[in-house]
């Protein structure tokens, strides 16, 4: 992975959270790219090569997804079963990066094969800290398989 361009597929549909996370990840060139998504059902369609993400030039397989639990069309936890249910996107990290500290989603998302779950905190300082060290252990220490396109 050293030298590539890392990709960082976000799927958050707070627009706030959103920026944070791409803000505190361009600042410090943790990824060269942010897929940002709004919607469980989009992002399953950017992953899974459907409608208007079929050219398989343009859907590149991101190197971490972080993924909300609360999203409108298909909830989070879904999203995160159909990824690790697929042979060809089992291996991508999947970052469980919510607002909920209960026990029965922390169960659920690792039960569905989550590769870490946070909670985002609720002050910014916090939220940015966070985010730093997110990028930091996923995309610049953790070491991950090479991808089949």
């Amino acid at each position: 992975m050293i030298g590539e361009p890392i990709l960082v597929m976000l799927i958050e549909d707070n627009i706030d959270h959103a920026e944070l996370v791409m803000r505190t990840l361009e600042e410090h060139r943790i990824a060269n790219t942010v897929r940002h998504f709004l919607d469980g059902q989009s992002a399953l369609d950017y992953l899974f090569r459907r409608g208007e993400f079929s050219d398989v030039e343009e859907t590149q397989r991101p190197h971490v997804i972080l993924l909300d639990l609360r999203l409108p069309r298909v909830d989070g936890i879904d999203v995160l079963k159909a990824i690790k249910e697929d042979p060809n996107l089992k291996s991508i990290p999947v970052v469980v990066l919510t607002t909920s500290e209960a026990e029965k989603d922390v169960a659920k998302a690792y039960y569905n094969h989550a590769n870490s779950y946070l909670v985002k905190p609720v002050g910014f300082e916090d939220f940015k800290k966070l985010m730093d060290d997110l990028g930091f252990y996923w995309l610049g220490w953790n070491v991950n398989p090479r991808l089949p396109e």
